[in-house]
Formats: structure tokens, C-alpha cells, sequence
């Protein structure tokens, strides 16, 4: 009982100590801790920066406070549970919080709190050392700053980021649309600086390597990187603007550095490097990350080999052997679900940013909507063998013509919290199927491949609709602002801008263009996929 009592009292440390940052102008002031000197020993001027950026995406750069609690805020109290992927077993906050839609502003918070305290400084700063001296090092702080700052606006819209230190400006803020465009002007910067290098230098290896912990410090991938990424990035832009989606899509396409396709390509944060992963931490140290209902419903009804390889069997004697999960929203109070099926992930484990698989899912939802000439059962297919491949299975075709579908979710302790399965489309390919089915397919399959990279997958299924997922059993959301069915959209502007930087707070609203609620939708975010 101790015990649990000491955590609680830390988690509410920890959640005080992130509210009480509310003002955006004293995130112009960079508190990362590094010094001058720390910058010349052994010219670690660049790298250093640019390693603690990297660290900052899949956030656990230690600065002092500690390097996994930061990250349980940010990403799995959040998008890690919002896209299906994952719950705690544990009640905290008396069992309602954010699974219920009850948003903690401690929680919510985190993501802008964090990274424009310490991850956006280093950007800032990066840029302005490397603009006219190194060419290179620009170009891959330029699409850090994509990666980095894509995840962002996709969780609450309007964001600081032309107008960052811009104090002249009063640090105005950007519409998601303008930061989209501007996402894609950064990463032509970064296209023409890297391939510049490439051609004028010729460089066989390059100082940057020892401190590239996303890659193999090649220059020529961090192009392909930057494509890739344009491409997911143009996706989101499909039922809102899809001139320039198609357009940007294309310009990643057929770069001719190419993009990730083979199962051993693709963008993680690696454990070689020193780096440990924070989900790894959570599930086997803190016990607090266990596979969803919705993942339990798709991969139990698929049979899908994946699912020994992303999760562990129950260790409670009553499902020893079998694969349970939790369901998001129940407002559970004790501690039934503590037996049920972790994650696989430790420490050790690279990760994941962004997958090959997820690259062919693209193409093929591109070619659904005729954008390319590619097949898009081929590339649909790639998509599955890839990542099947990455997880070590290679008998892919009984899965390819797999027609089972999902199953209903049976809750070990609470019937009430029983529901049908909402999935109900299967693996195999069906040329017949309507554009909506065929997408439904591709989404999917693209969600169970990106695992466990939950930004990547809210942000996709609040964009789609799919996987279709359970709705939460009780929504406890303020005024009813969000939709049971529809679910949370985004998450909430720091609470503490309104009471201490109240004209910043304002300047957002008008940007978002709505109310500030987590049922407010992005402008990616249409609720129509536009197929024609």
C-alpha cells in the first residue's frame, strides 16, 4: 500500500511541476543545461545538439529530472492509448483521467511544455550554427524540426513555429495549414542542402555519424528520410487540400535518393547509441503498459503472428497462455488487469519512428486515390510482407489470403464492458471492394505495421476513421465536448497560458479557429476521406 501511495504522490509531483511552466515566452530561454564548454569538448559543437533533438522525438533526453516520465505524459498517457495500442492496468487519478476523456492538463500539457523548453531551443540554435558553415548539418537539423514539430501540431493544431524567439512578432502563432506548408518548405531546404553536399563534397564518411542515433549517418538516407517523411506528411493533407498533397507526394516519390521500401530501412531511436527506451522502462519496470482491447479484437480475430511478437502472454493463472487486453474508458478502480498481456518492448528496444511498411501503405493508398500508376494491391501487399519480415515471420501468404475478421471483446473481470467488434474487414485483398473498404484495408494493416509508434497512429486514425476502435464505455469530457463515437480529436492548449500568458492563449484560439476542447477538429482532420 506504501508503495502505491509513494507513486501516486510522485505522479502528482510530477504532473505539478509540468503545469506550472505556462508562459511561451520563457520557452525562448533554452534549459537544457548545455554549456559553451560543453560545445568545443571534443567538437562536439554540433552533434551535441543535434543528439539531444533525436533524443527528443521519442522523448527521453535526461535533463536533470529524470528520463521516463517525461515521455509517459507526452506520448503514452496520450496517443499511445487514443490510437488503440495501449493502457495502464493501474487506476490512476481513482480510475478517471485522460481514458475517459477526463483530460489532465498535468498530461496534456507535456508534449508543448517539453519540447519547446528543451527540444525547439536546440533547433533554433542548430540552425542558426549550421545555415552557412555546414551545409549538411542544416539540411538534418531541418528535418528533425519536421519530425519533431509534425508531431505537435498534430496533437493540438496551431503551433509557435515561424515566429519561434521571434519576439518582434510576439511569437504569433501559426494555423495548422501554414505549418504544413511551411513543413514542406523546411524539408526542400533540407533536400537542396544534403544533395548539394552529396554532389559538390563527395563525402565517403562524415563527422556527424558518431552522433547519429536515428540512421547510419549516411547523408544519402537522411534524403531518403526527408522523402519518406514528405510523403506521410502530404497523406494528412489528402481530404483537405489534395492538389498539394498529390504534388508534395510526388516530389518524395520520385526523388532520386529514393524513399525506405526494404524491411531493414526505416527510422528508430537506437539503443546501441546509450539511448534506452522509455516505453521499455514503463512496461517492464513501472508495469504500466498492457496491449488494448481493440489490438486484442484485430489480432486474436486475424490470427495474426505479430501478436506474440508485439505482446507477452497473461501471466494470471486464470489466462495463463492467452493474449487479453484492456479497454479505454471503463474507470476501472482496482487491479484485475495487473496479469493481463504487456508489451514485448524493454529498454534495449530500438524505437521505432518510422517503418518501410508504412512507406508502401502510403503508395498504396496513393495509388487508391490515382495519384500513381502503381498497383495498389501490390503495394498493399508490400506493405504486409515488410513488416512481417521485421518481426521475424516469413510465411506471409496464408496471411495475405486471410478473410477472418476481428472479434468481440469479453472483458476478464467486468461483462459490462463487453462490445462487438468494429473491424470487420479482413487481410485478403478484394479488388471488388468500394475505394472506402479497400482504404479501411490499407489503414489497418498500416496501424498493426506502425507499432507501437502511437503519434503516427492517432493522427492516421483520427484522419481516416480506421481502425475502426471501441468507444470509450463512460466519457467524462467537460461539457460533453467530445463525441463518444467520434472520440477525441486533439488535445488541449496548456492550461496555464490562459491564467499566465492569456493574450498567447488567445492568439491560439483564433488560430485553431474553434473552440479549445479535445472535440474540436484539426484542419487535416475533415471526418470525409474525399475518395473519388
Amino acid at each position: 500500500m506504501m508503495k502505491k501511495y509513494t507513486y501516486i504522490c510522485l505522479l502528482g509531483v510530477l504532473l505539478l511541476s509540468v503545469a506550472c511552466t505556462g508562459k511561451f515566452r520563457e520557452f525562448n530561454t533554452d534549459l537544457s543545461g548545455i554549456t559553451d564548454e560543453d560545445l568545443i569538448i571534443d567538437d562536439n559543437g554540433y552533434g551535441i545538439r543535434l543528439g539531444i533533438i533525436q533524443q527528443g522525438i521519442y522523448f527521453n533526453y535526461d535533463y536533470g529530472k529524470g528520463k521516463n516520465w517525461p515521455f509517459q505524459l507526452i506520448q503514452n498517457l496520450n496517443a499511445d492509448m487514443f490510437c488503440g495500442y495501449m493502457h495502464d492496468s493501474k487506476p490512476l487519478n481513482g480510475g478517471t483521467h485522460n481514458s475517459d476523456y477526463n483530460l489532465q492538463d498535468g498530461w496534456n500539457s507535456a508534449m508543448w511544455t517539453n519540447i519547446y523548453s528543451y527540444i525547439f531551443p536546440q533547433i533554433f540554435q542548430s540552425e542558426n550554427a549550421t545555415r552557412h558553415e555546414q551545409p549538411a548539418l542544416f539540411g538534418i537539423t531541418k528535418i528533425l524540426k519536421v519530425e519533431v514539430m509534425h508531431r505537435m501540431t498534430d496533437y493540438y493544431g496551431p503551433v509557435i513555429y515561424k515566429h519561434f524567439a521571434d519576439a518582434q512578432s510576439h511569437y504569433q502563432p501559426d494555423t495548422q495549414k501554414d505549418v504544413y506548408y511551411e513543413f514542406f518548405n523546411e524539408l526542400d531546404s533540407a533536400v537542396v542542402a544534403l544533395t548539394g553536399y552529396i554532389i559538390e563534397e563527395k563525402p565517403e564518411s562524415n563527422g556527424f555519424a558518431r552522433f547519429d542515433i536515428l540512421l547510419d549517418g549516411k547523408y544519402s538516407t537522411w534524403v531518403k528520410f526527408a522523402n519518406s517523411l514528405r510523403m506521410r506528411l502530404s497523406m494528412r493533407l489528402s481530404a483537405v487540400d489534395p492538389d498539394k498533397a498529390r504534388l508534395e507526394f510526388l516530389k518524395g516519390l520520385e526523388n532520386e535518393y529514393g524513399v525506405f521500401e526494404a524491411e531493414t530501412e526505416g527510422v528508430a531511436v537506437l539503443t546501441k547509441s546509450g539511448y534506452t527506451n522509455p516505453l521499455g522502462e514503463l512496461n517492464r519496470v513501472w508495469n504500466e503498459t498492457y496491449m488494448s482491447a481493440a489490438m486484442e479484437s484485430i489480432l486474436k480475430g486475424f490470427e495474426d503472428p505479430r501478436l506474440k511478437v508485439y505482446f507477452e502472454s497473461c501471466t494470471d493463472e486464470k489466462y495463463k497462455g492467452e493474449y487479453r487486453g484492456i479497454r479505454q474508458g471503463t474507470c476501472f478502480a482496482h487491479n484485475h488487469y495487473a496479469g493481463l498481456s504487456k508489451l514485448s518492448c524493454n529498454q534495449s528496444t530500438d524505437a521505432p519512428l518510422m517503418t518501410p511498411a508504412e512507406i508502401w501503405f502510403l503508395r498504396a493508398e496513393a495509388a487508391l486515390r490515382g495519384w500513381t500508376d502503381e498497383d495498389e494491391e501490390t503495394c498493399y501487399r508490400n506493405g504486409i510482407i515488410t513488416s512481417f519480415h521485421q518481426c521475424g515471420i516469413y510465411q506471409v501468404e496464408d496471411y495475405l489470403n486471410c478473410e477472418r475478421t476481428a472479434i468481440d471483446f469479453v472483458d476478464t473481470f467486468e461483462s459490462a464492458n463487453n462490445i462487438e467488434a468494429r473491424c470487420k474487414v479482413s487481410p485478403k485483398w478484394n479488388p471488388q471492394d468500394d475505394k472506402e473498404i479497400k482504404l479501411e484495408r490499407i489503414i489497418t494493416q498500416k496501424w498493426i505495421a506502425m507499432f507501437p509508434e502511437g503519434c503516427e497512429a492517432w493522427a492516421e486514425q483520427r484522419r481516416t476513421g480506421y481502425p475502426r476502435l471501441f468507444p470509450v464505455r463512460f466519457n467524462h469530457s467537460k461539457n460533453g465536448s467530445i463525441d463518444t463515437e467520434i472520440m477525441i480529436r486533439r488535445l488541449c492548449f496548456p492550461g496555464t497560458l490562459q491564467t499566465e500568458d492569456l493574450e498567447q492563449y488567445l492568439a491560439l484560439v483564433k488560430a485553431l479557429g474553434d473552440d479549445d476542447n479535445g472535440g474540436t477538429r484539426l484542419w487535416w482532420d475533415t471526418g470525409n476521406n474525399n475518395l473519388k
